[in-house]
């Protein structure tokens, strides 16, 4: 035999092969929402809905026991009250929107303008659910889409079904996830604090290689992957440029651009769809 021959050989007899399938670890690695979604139109109207019956059919508090009539305490005390139910109302849409709903209707008369705040109180300035990279839509930033998962796939140096989640072949003395956490080091670098969710596969997919790789490589006909779930919790990807070339943070739904239709359906139901 030539060297390359025996090269192959060893190389083939440290993986673990079942029924003449290659035995794979996928890493289906995620970024879990940063911030609550938006409430659904619904949702919000059901929310002012229970908040006004909470107010309604509250108990009424005893002013006239606790602040004598008159008094700055009282006054405090009424302002106070007026401003927690206008923020209350505020958290779910602006007061100046054009088509108001039913409840806000009902307590626009009774909610304060913002400029009769005292001027001492700091004023709370809530950031942008928007990012730049959303702007920009920058697939490589994990500061997109923060109310949605976003799931890590990379690109290999291939014409045909370049992309897919990160994976490699498991050796016979490792298990999946000593398999998975090596392959996800060796093709996206060591950068990531990476969690994996457990030591069971949360998917499996098998699929036969083109019969010319076959034929060059007789010991396999195909492979078997088992799908890994980790989280990312800090850091960020980068690639080898040698197994991996380029590398994307995606939803569910933005994966179908990516990935083969059929690789698609065998994962999709392993995805969130937030």
């Amino acid at each position: 035999k030539s060297q390359s021959d025996i090269l192959n050989l060893l190389k083939s007899d440290k993986n673990e092969v079942h029924e003449g399938y290659r035995i794979v670890a996928g890493i289906v690695l995620s970024r879990t929402p940063i911030i609550l979604r938006d409430p659904h139109p619904f949702e919000r109207e059901y929310y002012l809905y229970q908040q006004r019956l909470e107010h309604i059919h509250a108990p009424p508090f005893p002013v006239d026991f606790y602040f004598k009539k008159g008094s700055v305490a009282e006054k405090k005390w009424r302002e106070k009250k007026e401003r927690e139910k206008a923020d209350a109302l505020l958290a779910f849409g602006s007061r100046k929107t054009k088509n108001k709903t039913s409840f806000e209707k009902i307590d626009e008369e009774e909610t304060i303008d913002s400029s009769d705040v005292s001027s001492d109180e700091e004023e709370i300035k809530i950031a942008n659910r928007i990012t730049s990279a959303d702007l920009i839509n920058d697939v490589k930033s994990l500061d997109r889409a923060l109310q949605r998962t976003l799931y890590l796939i990379v690109k290999k140096p291939r014409e045909t079904h370049s992309w897919q989640f990160p994976q490699g072949g498991v050796e016979k003395t490792e298990t999946l996830v000593q398999a998975a956490n090596r392959e996800l080091e060796e093709e996206c670098g060591n950068c990531m604090d990476v969690w994996f969710v457990g030591r069971r596969p949360i998917g499996y997919y098998k699929y036969d290689y083109p019969k010319c790789f076959v034929k060059e490589n007789i010991e396999y006909k195909g492979a078997k992957v088992f799908f890994m779930a980790a989280h990312i919790f800090a850091g960020q990807v980068k690639v080898d440029n040698k197994e991996i070339i380029d590398f994307a943070w995606v939803t569910k739904q933005e994966i179908k651009n990516y990935v083969h239709t059929e690789y698609y359906e065998a994962v999709k139901d392993m995805l969130s769809e937030h």
